[in-house]
């Protein structure tokens, strides 16, 4: 699988300098925590899962979650465990067969429920499932049979170090039981982290257990809407969050001790952006026309219906990731997926610089004016910064000099 690969091969040659690279679920660790990207949620429950993962690969999803957790209501879980091993089972079927095969039907669906599909060779996007307990794992990795070959991991809510070490226990088990190669991303999200008097201790121990089982963690995710639960709070679409200060002040702290660029760190994804759906703005919207109508011929088209989605404030908000040092970020609707994987790009910009810094700093470090003469690079401070950036350009591509991100968005958007 690569990043854009759904685009036709011209509409690449034109936006991209250096092409995303191939990648499949045996890359090395350090390439999937970066080509995560929009990480998008989808319920367990859809009685069409196996036809969504297809439809959603189809559009340009890498990586996606089927969550058993709180996206589905409690008396829902039975039900929606047998869901997901039956649209599994169907997705792998179809993978080692070949000529049409039909998925997509839950048990006890009609067969006009189910999906029919003759394309066989079509890569998955990286799949990964969001348990509830621990002895999810290593049930749902048996009975899952021949199809836990289409997973790449687990994801552990509601992670603690008191309850951390049950679930990734829980994998290493599911991982021998299988042979299968089986990684593991904790959500960030308890009380205990929210509060002020326990997040020291809670931080702490947590590095020290997923320094443990370090070859099984992809990588760390926030879960901010449960952060802000424990305050009854809930950011608007016209702020981010980092515009609620208990929050980033959480994020800040997860950042500062499991996020470092020493080797002891891990990649730590952004927050879920909530909001869709096209409503009352309170706000006027923050894109700039400029960079839209540079993009014809389609570009104030594109900044219309980023407006009208609130896809600006994700934008914002995604901008403001990097900046704080989060790589990708949690999606519940595939309209988050373009502009994501757009700005996850890297300018020609950053990639000269980072050229730059690495070159220099082989040559023994110091400070160079850099090519755009807008910056200083100073080789040993910036060279952690570079080495991010080469890894992300080899993952996401690197656009040409004078392609903008309202470029990658249209093309994503109408491609």
């Amino acid at each position: 699988m690569r990043h854009f690969g759904h685009l036709a091969d011209d509409v690449r040659g034109r936006l991209f300098l250096e092409q995303p690279r191939a990648f499949s679920p045996d890359s090395e660790a350090d390439v999937l925590a970066t080509a995560l990207g929009a990480t998008l949620y989808s319920p367990a429950t859809r009685p069409t899962l196996g036809a969504d993962i297809r439809k959603q690969a189809a559009r340009g999803v890498v990586s996606m979650v089927l969550c058993l957790e709180d996206s589905i209501a409690d008396h829902e879980v039975t039900a929606a465990e047998t869901n997901l091993v039956a649209q599994l089972g169907g997705l792998s079927r179809e993978q080692s067969g070949g000529g049409a095969k039909t998925f997509g039907a839950a048990p006890g669906d009609t067969p006009e429920a189910a999906h029919i599909s003759t394309d066989c060779t079509q890569d998955l996007p990286l799949l990964f499932i969001r348990v509830r307990t621990a002895s999810q794992i290593t049930d749902l990795a048996g009975r899952l049979g021949p199809a836990i070959g289409l997973l790449t991991g687990f994801v552990l809510p509601k992670f603690t170090d008191e309850n951390g070490g049950a679930y990734l226990e829980a994998l290493a088990a599911a991982e021998a039981a299988t042979g299968r190669r089986l990684f593991a991303m904790p959500v960030l999200e308890s009380p205990e982290l929210a509060h002020l008097e326990t997040r020291r201790e809670q931080l702490f121990g947590i590095a020290r257990l997923l320094d443990k089982y370090r070859e099984r963690v992809l990588a760390v995710r926030l879960g901010v809407t449960d952060l802000c639960s424990a305050y009854g709070l809930r950011r608007s679409p016209d702020l981010t969050a980092y515009d609620v200060a208990l929050v980033a002040a959480v994020i800040g702290d997860v950042v500062n001790v499991l996020g470092r660029a020493d080797g002891t760190g891990f990649t730590v994804t952004g927050p879920v952006w909530e909001y869709f759906p096209v409503q009352e703005r309170m706000f006027k919207p923050q894109l700039r026309r400029t960079p839209f109508a540079e993009a014809e011929p389609s570009g104030e088209a594109v900044r219309q219906r980023i407006i009208e989605h609130d896809l600006d404030g994700l934008i914002r908000e995604f901008e403001l990731d990097r900046a704080n040092g989060l790589l990708g970020k949690t999606c519940i609707h595939p309209s988050h997926v373009p502009a994501v994987h757009a700005l996850s790009v890297v300018t020609h910009e950053e990639y000269s610089d980072a050229r730059d810094i690495l070159d220099r700093e082989r040559d023994g470090g110091g400070v160079l004016r850099s090519a755009y003469t807008n910056k200083m690079n100073e080789a040993k401070p910036h060279r952690a910064w570079a080495e991010r950036v080469l890894l992300r350009a080899e993952v996401f591509g690197v656009a040409r000099e004078d392609v903008s991100f309202a470029e990658l968005l249209s093309a994503c958007l109408c491609g």
